[in-house]
């Protein structure tokens, strides 16, 4: 079993946005590695996504975590349990907030998720003791932390009556950017979320709106080569640009030596063109 530490918001820089909030907690509870501060998008929807849903939510979370933007979600069925899984699937960090304590993971059958997110260097983290158990009410409360760990909250389904909406709530309270993804009309699933851009959420129509929200480079300005100053280097900044951050599958893909790698890439840093998101996994600067 994973080691469940605590630790006070106001003391990790990650976490330090959580200590300013309403109903701010006195402590938190984490398993894993909490990252350091850098831009966090926090990615909600409904428990029973539609297949559109689950695509779009795949793809904005790998495309994002690609980026080195950190996934934010509630580990709940359907949207936070895909959103992880495309940080995951785009080799970036993602932290799942628990609205129970950590020595059970809820649902039982985000488990392997759960693992998943600790042994690619995020977090799972609850404001609840570890041995607390699962309680309907408890969600909504955990909500208001999933929107105060992100710089921008998005919704990609939502109907009319949704705890995706308590959390869209609580990020217009706390002065978030809140985006959404666009829906059919005739689809209730995007009932709440057409309502949230009439009332002046921002539409969400790529990755790139997102990226921009953040003042990040977007996916398409990326597209303007950048070049090494070797062959070497060049392989791996092409890598990375397709989403390959981690070190050691770089080396593999790649064929290069293990050597050549860790002396090119510490170069690169030194350089400016690449910067560590720690545990051996790169973006481009």
């Amino acid at each position: 079993m994973n080691k469940v530490n605590s630790i006070s918001p106001d003391r990790q820089e990650f976490l330090q946005s959580v200590s300013v909030i309403a109903k701010s907690p006195k402590c938190l509870w984490y398993i894993g590695k909490l990252p350091k501060k850098r831009p966090a998008v926090a990615i909600v929807g409904s428990r029973k996504p539609t297949k559109y849903g689950e695509y779009v939510t795949l793809k904005l979370a790998s495309e994002l975590a690609a980026r080195g933007v950190i996934i934010v979600s509630g580990l709940a069925l359907g949207h936070d349990a895909l959103a992880a899984r495309g940080a995951l699937n785009g080799g970036g960090t993602t932290v799942a907030v628990l609205g129970n304590g950590l020595n059970q993971i809820y649902p039982r059958t985000n488990q392997k998720l759960a693992d998943e997110i600790i042994e690619q260097g995020g977090a799972i983290i609850s404001e609840f003791e570890p041995d607390y158990p699962v309680r309907k009410e408890n969600f909504l409360q955990r909500n208001r932390l999933v929107s105060a760990l992100a710089d921008v909250v998005v919704v990609v389904e939502a109907g009319i009556k949704s705890g995706t909406l308590n959390t869209a709530m609580h990020a217009l309270e706390q002065g978030k950017d809140l985006m959404v993804v666009p829906g059919n009309i005739t689809s209730p699933l995007s009932v709440g979320c057409n309502r949230l851009i009439q009332q002046g959420a921002l539409p969400i129509t790529s990755t790139d709106d997102i990226l921009e929200r953040l003042g990040m480079v977007s996916i398409n300005e990326q597209d303007t080569p950048v070049l090494g100053e070797n062959e070497i280097q060049s392989k791996i900044i092409a890598l990375i640009k397709k989403g390959v951050l981690d070190g050691d599958k770089i080396v593999s893909v790649s064929g290069m030596e293990i050597s050549e790698f860790n002396q090119n890439i510490t170069m690169m840093e030194i350089n400016g063109l690449v910067r560590s998101l720690g545990a051996n996994r790169w973006i481009l600067k």
